[in-house]
């Protein structure tokens, strides 16, 4: 987990890109317990380190989770969603058989999820900075 004021380099960028991500389970299944919660925090903390990514902070309730990733811009936050659901449903199910039945037909994840940019300055002070640059005559 890294610190919240590390802004990162690319070859030939800048950036401190974070996104909140909501994954609920199909049908809002009461799948999730303690135990459950933990592991799928270290596989997404895993599979985020395989996109160059850090998962910041993770937690959940019986039925969804929410993350706290911050991603480099030449990842694609739909590619990283379709890793992170589809790896953790698959880990999960082999690691926890006992929660196996609550998946419906295999299925652990409902097929949307959320997402959220965030991070940085609010949109109206971004907006209000922007209006302020001195356009050249």
């Amino acid at each position: 987990m890294s610190d919240d004021n590390d802004i990162r380099r690319g070859r030939h960028c800048v950036f401190k890109m974070h996104a909140h991500l909501v994954f609920v389970a199909k049908y809002r299944r009461r799948v999730f317990d303690g135990p459950a919660i933990d592991t799928l925090r270290g596989i997404f903390a895993k599979v985020c380190a395989d996109f160059e990514a850090s998962l910041i902070e993770m937690d959940g309730e019986d039925d969804h989770v929410h993350l706290l990733v911050e991603y480099p811009p030449k990842v694609a936050v739909s590619n990283l969603v379709n890793s992170l659901k589809g790896v953790s449903s698959r880990l999960l199910r082999r690691e926890r058989p006992d929660i196996q039945k609550h998946y419906w037909k295999g299925v652990l994840w409902s097929p949307s999820y959320f997402a959220s940019s965030c991070g940085g300055a609010p949109i109206s002070i971004v907006r209000q900075y922007i209006e302020q640059q001195q356009t050249p005559h």
